[in-house]
């Protein structure tokens, strides 16, 4: 790479999964088959739910806006992991790293913030049937998932503000597939005390609050549901929720082990990011 001990570093080398040629292969497969299953889903939903009048509903609108995060997540990732597989060269300039730091943090931050919007919705229909059309009106969800994408926005400047107003002169080494801010601050060569601070704070905002929100809705929601009598209704809301509960746990989970664990090791951190960049959202 280009730089001395007294010069910034101009591009990264990203280390990637694996230097093993027929595990990179494998993994190219993988990879590819994931992407073009992730964007064709995607894809499709935001087609769905633009012509089809009956998905005109707050579920499918979240449901719109979680595609549109998660097509636009995937693909700031995927495209340069599966051209980095078949390289030998894994160059990625620093300009390029930033954005692609900046735009991972804004679509995976917004869908942290969608997913507990989604849960509060599911509350309100399962636990508040009757109330439902007067409490999630057009004008409260686009409230919402526009609060949800200011809160991404938002906190995906401060953490990439906090990374890339770090020196990098040493090292221009990435221990991962793509440009990710625990991965940065590793090589910065300067103390990174406040930056983690700030990072971890963000991650209490963006990931912490949304999961207790989360498990407070799902908790009242588990509740209302062990009191129906009926078999079949008890049915109809688990199916509901299942599927979104286990993306929740998945998502989340790997972002809180990757933002707000420090000490976990770069092996780790870097097995657990394939996770929420690979794992579809609204799965």
């Amino acid at each position: 790479m280009r730089q001395t001990n007294q010069t910034r570093v101009t591009e990264f080398l990203l280390l990637g999964l694996s230097d093993d040629q027929h595990t990179q292969q494998l993994l190219f497969i993988l990879f590819l088959g994931v992407y073009l299953v992730t964007v064709l889903g995607n894809l499709l939903l935001i087609f769905l739910v633009q012509v089809d009048f009956q998905l005109h509903t707050p579920m499918y609108f979240f449901l719109y806006n979680l595609s549109l995060a998660d097509l636009f997540f995937s693909t700031n990732i995927i495209p340069q992991a599966l051209v980095h597989l078949l390289s030998r060269k894994k160059v990625i300039s620093f300009t390029r790293c930033a954005i692609q730091l900046l735009l991972v943090l804004i679509f995976g931050c917004t869908q942290c913030a969608l997913l507990a919007v989604m849960s509060y919705d599911r509350y309100v229909a399962i636990c508040n049937p009757l109330h439902y059309p007067s409490i999630m009106t057009w004008r409260v969800c686009i409230q919402l998932a526009t609060g949800s994408w200011t809160s991404g926005i938002l906190v995906s400047v401060v953490d990439a503000t906090f990374t890339l107003r770090l020196p990098y002169r040493g090292s221009s080494h990435i221990a991962h597939f793509f440009c990710e801010a625990p991965a940065l601050l590793i090589l910065a060569s300067t103390d990174t005390r406040t930056s983690e601070l700030a990072i971890f704070f963000m991650g209490v905002v963006i990931l912490l609050i949304p999961v207790s929100l989360i498990l407070v809705s799902y908790g009242r929601i588990i509740v209302t549901v062990v009191r129906m009598k009926s078999a079949a209704g008890r049915l109809k809301a688990f199916s509901t929720c299942g599927s979104h509960l286990i993306v929740v746990i998945i998502f989340y989970g790997s972002a809180i082990v990757t933002y707000m664990t420090p000490k976990s090791s770069k092996e780790q951190k870097e097995l657990v990011s394939v996770f929420y960049a690979m794992v579809t959202p609204h799965a």
